[in-house]
């Protein structure tokens, strides 16, 4: 049994080195040059070509090498009966946090006017907090974190999702909510799966109903944002501004209007990176459970995208 390493694009060497510390004997093969496809049983994955697992006769579960999987579920060519799972890590899930955090307190604290003010020499000391209550869309492991740590700093959060949530501990908005959920904030981060509901789901109609002047944070997908319309709220006062770490295309064509535009702050998809050390043991654990046929860890709903 063999486990497939393919990562276009990406140097797999740390998640090698991770694997082989905690299992020396794994039989890996890694793209590009994987000589025996047939012995391929699980295949770990990110960013791949579609269509290229199959390749792979005997592929009998998939793992993301990272928490999302919009990715592979997006190739047709991965059949409904394989199995796919994700990776779970709290560092992730720490990462993401600070850095919604970093995004909301800038914001609160107007770090970014105060950077423009010392630019241009300008000493200012009025309104130097903004008020601000944060709604999150997309409330699972990640988005419910957020809406711990930032409710634990004193700031009012509520959240919002597709699916029904009971007894939720924050005030919780479904999808025919969605109004009154972006009337009551003035900070708006999304932390939601990449589905075909979700795609494009930060656009001109969302922006309309925000609160006049709502800063936006996505953490989530590029996929999540149509861009075009971004821009154009911005210009119509309809958001004040935003702080983005994913986009559709990355890295950032170095002619796109983001890179001039001053309202948008911009990091290049770093807000919560995968470590290999810590994964390997999950990736490991499934791959005995495959060959145990044990249900898996972090198994992957495809109804729900997660």
């Amino acid at each position: 049994m063999s486990i497939a390493i393919i990562s276009p694009g990406r140097d797999p060497k740390a998640w090698i080195a991770a694997l082989q510390h905690h299992h020396p004997t794994l039989d890996l093969q890694i793209f590009p040059h994987i000589d025996r496809p047939e012995d391929v049983e699980m295949a770990l994955l990110w960013q791949h070509t579609p269509g290229y697992l199959k390749n792979f006769p005997n592929l009998k579960l998939i793992s993301s090498l990272g928490a999302g999987v919009d990715h592979i579920l997006s190739d047709p060519a991965v059949g409904d009966e394989l199995p796919i799972v994700r990776i779970v890590d709290q560092k992730l899930t720490w990462s993401m946090t600070n850095y919604v955090i970093m995004g909301v307190l800038n914001y609160h604290r107007q770090f970014l006017r105060y950077y423009h003010d010392q630019q241009a020499k300008v000493w200012d000391m009025t309104n130097p907090e903004l008020p601000v209550k944060v709604g999150v869309m997309g409330v699972g492991a990640l988005g419910g974190d957020v809406l711990d740590k930032l409710a634990g700093l004193g700031f009012d959060v509520i959240g919002f999702g597709f699916s029904e949530k009971k007894d939720f501990r924050y005030p919780y908005f479904q999808k025919d909510q969605l109004e009154e959920f972006l009337s009551q904030v003035n900070v708006l981060v999304c932390l939601l799966p990449l589905t075909p509901e979700t795609v494009g789901v930060l656009n001109l109609s969302l922006f309309k109903k925000c609160t006049k002047g709502t800063y936006l944070i996505n953490v989530a997908r590029g996929k999540h944002l149509n861009e075009t319309d971004l821009l154009i709220a911005l210009n119509e006062g309809m958001l004040s501004g935003a702080l983005l770490d994913v986009y559709q295309v990355e890295p950032l064509p170095l002619t796109h209007p983001f890179w001039e535009e001053t309202r948008i702050q911009l990091t290049p998809h770093i807000a919560s990176v995968t470590n290999p050390l810590a994964a390997a043991p999950q990736i490991i654990e499934n791959y005995k459970r495959l060959k145990a046929d044990l249900p898996f860890l972090n198994l992957v709903n495809r109804t729900v995208g997660y």
